[in-house]
């Protein structure tokens, strides 16, 4: 590893422009407490504190506590948003306790508590910095002041203000509460990189140890007094209405209470339920089996996906609207020596987080409401909650626990909503735990994405012409009561267009496709079908010119870019022209999009069996600024890994109205034997673009291994999933 070497709702869009928190911002605390580092927010429990700004309370005592705003979901945060204040604070990190915000106001606007888009890092890492940097000089004037002496004298230093001439020193204990009375510096002065002792160096996670030893607390493990838990019973059939339900079998279990109606609202879609009341859950889920539940499924149980599949084949000879034209590629294509065309397909795909959805709800008489939950943005949560109960978000106070997962699928909060209005109804805190069946058939999804490819090569094998067509459902179609269908959407065509290659004639189209089924956001988002079907494509056109997939990409970057940078160092870390042996093959891919860029080469053999194994993966990730190389490397590596089975397991299929997959059975998952070996190069030489972590990773696998494999055996793979055994 080298680290040198549209139309859409608001939700997305929004939060990328608003992915940072701004102004500069932290506390400072009077009284001692000690309270056990937890990722849970209890302001109750902190010292009283004189607020500047919320993010650090320092106590008389000395102990400092940092708030992180960004939920933790398994990609770093927990430890790298306190690390960017604590770095320039002068404070090491494991003298800190940190705690985890619930998406208070005061600690930003919408999304600005929400981890999503790969934003955390790249939104937060000067407008942190700057809290720890406001907090420094406000001590180091505080010092100064009560010593007499100029401020360039005193130096900050391990929770210290140091007099250099005179060695003197004052503590951040000692020095709180006179700090707190200063007004706070708007522009404070930044450490400049070199003389960073954390940021850009391996620094271990504050919570891999609570979690190794079980004290971490994640939403499912919530518990509060008298609560009870709930087993909903939801139609599989998404879109049918409830008719009637029996719970007398149901209410002759042992522990169960009551069964009640309940609703689940995604989007612009309400959800009927009968959820079963219980003093446990191993109760509430029997009293759930036990019910007899009539449904009207309102002529949704003909849906199957080979239908809907055909449907989009259909559409596809439609043209749909364009989302971006340079130049006239319809003109271009008809005059070319040389044409091609392609057809890809990409299926519906659950989230299958390890956690399954959860949430611990408490709603109170006077139309306050408490949540515990595993979330994906604290914020998030106060918004849908307020939203769907009628109160104000005042009214509405989460405690983000650890998520086991979230990938998008916890940006989406019907189940935090779904357990308040249950709350509401029963009058007593429950906890609702989804099954692995619920999590897996009931969605939101990732859409079900074609894309139709059209390509020209001059006669002497340049491309001159490229028209990726996106034929698809959209996601802010299942949000949006508003959506226009006329107008082109962003989110289905993300990336297609930002692309460095030279490409002088270039369109883009979107074909909407209606659909019933709930649609959110995975990981990547559409980036994670689009580079599939594109920089395979570009492979077709490599093959077609007579040129090697590296040279031809490389061909059309003559100016520099980010992305030239990254396939250069891409192909000398892959060896790229070093010939493989014989029954051996290599592809490559890169995708540039909202969240980053990264570059792969996969490295496929052929097995005795006569199916194709994959061997290793060479990534090379382009940041700008890395915080902890060691989250990068894993981050990366995880993104391979669900890219890995994305492109090899399951899909979501469905037939009579419901989906075929309800478990890890059907919808497995890779095992850990199947994991290549997966090299990580860091591309991060400074520079005003940050980028971000977690999502790039994930878009240039598919296509760089469908490419390995033609490499390897002449066989183009244009449908996800495919079977290695079989190509």
């Amino acid at each position: 590893m080298s680290q040198k070497p549209t139309q859409t709702n608001e939700s997305r869009r929004d939060f990328l422009k608003a992915a940072g928190l701004t102004g500069a911002a932290f506390a400072l605390g009077l009284t001692t407490n000690n309270v056990h580092a937890s990722p849970v927010l209890n302001l109750s429990a902190l010292p009283e504190s004189v607020e500047l700004t919320p993010y650090i309370l320092i106590e008389k005592s000395g102990k400092i506590t940092i708030m992180n705003p960004r939920p933790e979901i398994g990609q770093g945060t927990f430890q790298a948003i306190p690390a960017l204040i604590a770095e320039e604070l002068e404070v090491p990190l494991d003298k800190v306790t940190i705690r985890q915000t619930g998406g208070e106001t005061k600690f930003g606007g919408m999304w600005s508590q929400a981890v999503g888009g790969s934003g955390s890092v790249r939104g937060g890492y000067l407008s942190m910095r700057k809290v720890g940097a406001s907090a420094r000089e406000m001590l180091i004037k505080a010092a100064s002041d009560q010593w007499t002496v100029p401020v360039a004298e005193c130096v900050a230093e391990n929770a210290t203000i140091i007099h250099k001439p005179s060695g003197r020193k004052l503590t951040y204990g000692q020095l709180a509460e006179t700090a707190a009375k200063l007004p706070v510096p708007k522009e404070p002065k930044l450490k400049d990189p070199a003389h960073f002792t954390m940021l850009g160096k391996p620094m271990p996670r504050p919570d891999v140890p609570l979690k190794v030893t079980g004290q971490a607390t994640f939403g499912i493990d919530s518990k509060v007094p008298n609560m009870v838990y709930a087993s909903i019973e939801r139609s599989p059939i998404l879109g049918s209405k409830l008719v009637s339900f029996d719970a007398a079998q149901a209410l002759k279990i042992k522990g169960v209470k009551q069964a009640v109606k309940v609703e689940r609202v995604v989007g612009k879609n309400h959800y009927q339920g009968v959820a079963v009341i219980a003093d446990n859950y191993w109760a509430a889920l029997q009293g759930r089996k036990a019910l007899k539940v009539t449904w009207d499924h309102q002529g949704y149980d003909t849906f199957n996906s080979v239908d809907f599949e055909k449907q989009l084949r259909d559409l596809a000879k439609s043209d749909g609207v364009i989302g971006h034209n340079t130049g006239d590629f319809d003109k271009t294509f008809a005059e070319s020596p040389n044409q091609l065309e392609a057809f890809y397909e990409t299926p519906i795909l659950s989230h299958s987080t390890m956690e399954p959805m959860n949430a611990l709800a408490h709603y109170q008489p006077d139309g306050k409401v408490t949540l515990w939950l595993s979330t994906q943005g604290g914020d998030l949560t106060r918004q849908e909650v307020a939203k769907v109960l009628g109160v104000p978000m005042d009214n509405v106070t989460v405690h983000v626990q650890f998520n086991g997962g979230g990938f998008g699928r916890r940006i989406t909060q019907d189940f935090a909503s779904e357990a308040a209005m249950l709350s509401k109804t029963i009058g007593k805190p429950v906890k609702v735990i989804w099954t692995r069946e619920d999590d897996t058939q009931l969605g939101p999804f990732r859409p079900m994405t074609f894309s139709a490819m059209r390509g020209a090569l001059s006669a002497d094998g340049k491309a001159v012409a490229l028209q990726h067509k996106v034929i698809a459902p959209s996601i802010d179609a299942t949000m949006n009561e508003t959506y226009d269908k006329t107008k082109p959407d962003g989110t289905m065509l993300e990336g297609t267009n930002e692309q460095k290659y030279a490409i002088p004639n270039l369109n883009t189209r979107y074909v909407h496709a209606d659909i019933h089924i709930p649609m959110t956001y995975w990981r990547s988002v559409t980036s994670s079908t689009l580079a599939f079907a594109h920089e395979c494509f570009l492979d077709e056109m490599a093959h077609k010119a007579g040129q090697d997939p590296m040279a031809f990409r490389l061909s059309m970057l003559s100016k520099d870019s980010d992305t030239k940078r990254v396939l250069e160092k891409l192909k000398e870390v892959s060896g790229w022209d070093t010939p493989l042996p014989a029954g051996k093959g290599r592809g490559v891919a890169q995708w540039d999009f909202f969240a980053g860029l990264a570059g792969q080469v996969v490295e496929v053999s052929k097995t005795k069996d006569g199916g194709l194994t994959v061997d290793k993966v060479y990534c090379v990730i382009d940041l700008g600024t890395v915080v902890n190389p060691d989250t990068v490397k894993a981050q990366v590596e995880g993104s391979v890994a669900m890219a890995l089975t994305a492109a090899l397991k399951d899909g979501i299929t469905f037939e009579k109205g419901q989906a075929v997959q309800a478990n890890f059975d059907k919808n497995r998952m890779l095992r850990i034997n199947e994991m290549p070996i997966v090299e990580v190069h860091i591309l991060a030489e400074g520079g005003p673009t940050i980028k971000g972590v977690g999502e790039p990773g994930l878009p240039p696998l598919a296509p760089a291994l469908a490419n390995a494999v033609f490499a390897a055996t002449g066989t183009r793979i244009r449908r996800l999933p495919f079977d290695l055994e079989k190509v």
